[in-house]
């Protein structure tokens, strides 16, 4: 589903965008309230402290998420798609090529991807023990079945991604939407018992919250920023949905549904103080707890579904813009080629989440390790927006400074509370985020000195086909494709065959593949050709980082210039690099051993650019980085 699809109407979106892009913050109340009053912040679950923590978790969501993603960051699209890599390439393009400035905003960006996987990771983990740990509320004799139920659903889960999503992800929406209705319908039906929990709305109590509490008041930040988790989503699925139907399901169905939840968990609170332990269970009546665990576990499936869905997304993006190896793509579905699935990244994610959750054992644990991605998020997301912002000219700059500082500090105050927990758990995002974010800087380091190393021992095109001529060789009939980095220079392939078989085709065309820091191309810029003489033409094929780069569909397809391109008389020549790597030269020692191994586990450029093997003739190069 994409929302530039006119087929789609506006109804079906919203509900689309009910059941995707808010899973994971629709199933927050399941652990936020609780986390809150938890040991590791020492609060009494009185009045004051009940009410000081509902102002915070209120107006968490309506300074964050609806004023900051909703009413302002969904603005900020790239042809209209959204995420961390999308709001990188929109600032991008508003700054000098090569400035530090650009230089920031990428590793800004590229940091922000890291962080999302560490989401990507503990969101499955943490929202499924969530909804099964309500075995405990219904049948405490159950609880040593919660961790093996909880495995068996995340098997489940993560074995069922090689079969797509397609027909699934049709019930999500109003699966979902069932959710937030009886969530909500549990919250009111409390919330009318004491009316008076309303009080919360005033900010005034999370005030004198911090006044009374200090330090613990900022640690507590750290089970507030559960309310919000999922904030990043509404931005990164706006491709999929728009922004009308996200900003519509927003306001319409889930902030009431979540708002009414969490004043009616407050309410039961305050009338039993026992009941802090698991409040979101302990609203349910008797008759309706294991229904209600069946439609949480549902509700977490589907959250997880959809951040896991957002991991493929965003590792393909990844691996267009070149900060990831080729790795092998799977399609899983013929109607919607968004939907893809990465073995590779399906199979590291499921040891992840295994790992996490038989090491922390439960929710409780894994809500300390949970904010630290999510806030730093939130964080970059902010940084970002203030460039953008400044760069564009169009808000007056005491206003962008005014903002931007005052978002700064709400986000930096989240991810410090977060943070400060690091050796109690909030450790492990973040050594997953720089293990992430040194993969993706070193990948693409190490190409670039690849490309600097064959670009430096390669000639000109120009001064090549001045002397090819002097002593002309055989041409044989057909069309040769040269697959090469840059079109500048005569690729290594095409030397190998002059010197290895002594004849060239009638046509030459020298291949360069480009992505654009767009989603999708249009159809203006994709294509560039240039005709020199001696029957050699230079052609470059641009694409999105949205589109998959099929090149023999693009020579068919697209409108090229020149003779058409006959599949059975069109043979394609690839350099097949040997790499090795030398101590001084380069990146240190171990990244270039990093980057070897990267690139020998890659999937091959001819299987990533759909190149059929019995067209493709690969001539090797040694590369010395």
């Amino acid at each position: 589903m994409h929302a530039t699809d006119s087929k789609v109407s506006p109804r079906a979106l919203v509900l689309g965008a009910i059941g995707v892009v808010f899973g994971d913050i629709g199933t927050s109340p399941l652990y936020t309230l609780r986390e809150a009053f938890g040991e590791v912040y020492g609060l009494e679950p009185d009045r004051a402290n009940v009410l000081g923590v509902l102002s915070l978790v209120f107006w968490a969501m309506m300074l964050i998420v609806t004023v900051k993603y909703v009413l302002v960051i969904l603005r900020a699209d790239n042809r209209g798609e959204g995420g961390i890599l999308a709001l990188m390439a929109v600032v991008q393009r508003t700054l000098p090529v090569a400035s530090p400035t650009a230089y920031t905003v990428g590793l800004l960006g590229v940091l922000g991807t890291a962080l999302f996987f560490g989401d990507a990771v503990i969101t499955p983990a943490m929202t499924t023990l969530s909804a099964v740990e309500g075995l405990r509320v219904a049948a405490p004799g159950l609880e040593p079945y919660i961790i093996p139920v909880t495995l068996v659903v995340l098997l489940c889960l993560f074995g069922f991604q090689r079969f797509g999503t397609e027909r699934v992800g049709k019930v999500f929406g109003p699966v979902m939407l069932l959710w937030f209705v009886i969530i909500g319908l549990l919250g009111a039906i409390e919330l009318a018992t004491n009316p008076r929990i309303l009080e919360a709305l005033n900010p005034v109590w999370a005030v004198r919250f911090f006044a009374e509490h200090g330090v613990a008041a900022w640690l507590s930040l750290g089970a507030i920023v559960l309310a919000v988790t999922g904030g990043e989503a509404l931005y990164a699925d706006m491709g999929h949905f728009g922004r009308v139907p996200i900003r519509n399901a927003w306001m319409t169905v889930v902030m009431p549904a979540l708002v009414l939840n969490y004043f009616g968990q407050g309410a039961l609170v305050l009338a039993r103080p026992d009941a802090v332990h698991n409040p979101f269970f302990e609203l349910v009546p008797s008759w309706g707890l294991y229904p209600m665990i069946v439609l949480a576990t549902l509700a977490a499936v589907i959250a997880s579904q959809a951040v896991i869905s957002g991991a493929f997304s965003l590792a393909r993006q990844a691996i267009q813009l070149g900060y990831l190896p080729r790795l092998k793509l799977v399609h899983t579905s013929h109607e919607t080629i968004g939907q893809i699935y990465i073995p590779w990244v399906n199979r590291l994610l499921l040891l992840a989440v295994i790992a996490l959750v038989l090491g922390f054992g439960s929710s409780s644990n894994l809500a300390i390790a949970y904010g630290v991605s999510v806030s730093g998020s939130m964080l970059i997301d902010t940084l970002l927006l203030v460039i953008l912002a400044t760069q564009r000219g169009r808000i007056p700059m005491p206003v962008i400074v005014a903002v931007g500082l005052f978002y700064f500090v709400v986000d930096s105050a989240f991810f410090s509370a977060n943070a400060s927990k690091f050796l109690h758990g909030a450790w492990f995002p973040l050594v997953l985020a720089l293990a992430v974010f040194t993969l993706m800087r070193t990948w693409r380091r190490g190409r670039q000195l690849v490309r600097a190393k064959v670009d430096r021992e390669s000639l000109r095109l120009g001064p090549f086909l001045q002397s090819l001529m002097l002593s002309p060789p055989v041409r044989v009939p057909g069309t040769a494709v040269f697959l090469t980095p840059s079109n500048q220079f005569v690729p290594p392939a095409l030397l190998h065959n002059l010197k290895h078989n002594k004849v060239l085709h009638e046509r030459n065309v020298i291949l360069s593949i480009e992505t654009l820091n767009i989603p999708r191309a249009d159809a203006g810029e994709r294509v560039h050709f240039v005709q020199h003489d001696h029957g050699f033409s230079c052609l470059t094929l641009r694409f999105g980082y949205m589109e998959d780069h099929d090149v023999p569909f693009a020579l068919r397809r697209w409108e090229i210039p020149g003779e058409a391109f006959e599949p059975l008389e069109t043979t394609f020549f690839v350099s097949r690099e040997s790499l090795s790597a030398r101590a001084g030269h380069g990146m240190a020692l171990w990244r270039d051993r990093l980057f070897l191994f990267m690139s020998r586990n890659a999937a091959p450029a001819t299987e990533f650019f759909s190149i059929p093997g019995n067209r493709l003739v690969e001539l090797g190069t040694q590369v010395e980085i």
